[in-house]
């Protein structure tokens, strides 16, 4: 007799295979064949671009001593945002919030960038998939970074 997913919050007595098994097939990139390796030589072809470009590198050079654990983190990173891995732990939006000097022209190359190499690396569809989550968290950390800057106008009370 096969064990029965019960949800995590009335006691989740499912197996680890099956829960495992649940997490792929509702992760995002599951269906459209985002791999690990295909992670991989995304975010090193991405990394690679950043360290050789002339607007990004002054940032991120001087804040990143050993770029091997932060690609590490990185590919742990987007295999817990494309195939839902769980693996990332950390809070990116509080690391982005004390680097000095990071405006909305640093997000535009990042993006650009990132949109070539997920083009070069990745199907088509995977490819679309990967640059719309990356947009997303380009316009959240902006948020977070003009939030803690105060660049923010007050919200306007409901009338």
């Amino acid at each position: 007799m096969g064990s029965a997913y019960i949800h995590p919050m009335s006691g989740d007595r499912s197996t680890p295979e099956l829960r495992a098994q649940t997490r792929a097939r509702l992760a995002p990139g599951a269906s459209l064949g985002v791999t690990e390796e295909m992670i991989h030589a995304l975010v090193h072809g991405f990394y690679a671009r950043v360290r050789a470009d002339a607007v990004l590198e002054p940032i991120f050079g001087g804040l990143i001593a050993d770029w091997d654990p932060h690609l590490d983190r990185m590919v742990d990173f987007w295999s817990s945002v494309m195939l839902m891995t769980g693996r990332f732990k950390g809070q990116p939006m509080a690391v982005h919030v004390r680097i000095p000097g990071l405006e909305g022209a640093h997000f535009e190359r990042w993006l650009g960038l990132f949109r070539e190499t997920a083009a070069e690396v990745c199907p088509a569809e995977a490819a679309t998939a990967f640059v719309a989550r990356a947009e997303t968290i380009a316009q959240s950390f902006q948020l977070g970074i003009a939030h803690s800057r105060g660049e923010l106008p007050p919200l306007k009370a409901p009338a």
